[in-house]
């Protein structure tokens, strides 16, 4: 992901798409409990990066309420406060969840 964000000069967005990587896989594992997961990582536009994580599961993604005390459930929030744009899209055989960041200067 890292290269490829360099190699778009987007690396002022490599720590933030670390962590919507880790948060989306994160929850892959653990409510999806599929075999596979992949990654995708695209440029739909010239300021925009998508990080998306795809897996076997027809189950949307849902916020779940967490209290302070709670050691998870800040995955999607976490993800919608670094993401310009997130959601999922529903796959034949499972789903999609990604986040969109924007480069600050637009360029």
């Amino acid at each position: 992901m890292r290269t490829a964000l360099a190699a778009w000069d987007m690396e002022e967005l490599a720590d933030d798409a670390a962590v919507v990587f880790s948060e989306l896989v994160t929850n892959a594992v653990q409510h999806a409990r599929s075999e596979v997961i992949r990654l995708v990582v695209s440029r739909p536009g010239p300021a925009t990066v998508r990080i998306g994580v795809v897996d076997k599961s027809k189950a949307p993604p849902r916020h779940r309420a967490s209290g302070n005390e709670d050691d998870s459930g800040r995955g999607l929030v976490l993800v919608a406060g670094l993401t310009a744009a997130w959601g999922s899209d529903r796959l034949r055989w499972g789903k999609r969840v990604w986040g969109e960041l924007h480069r600050k200067d637009g360029r």
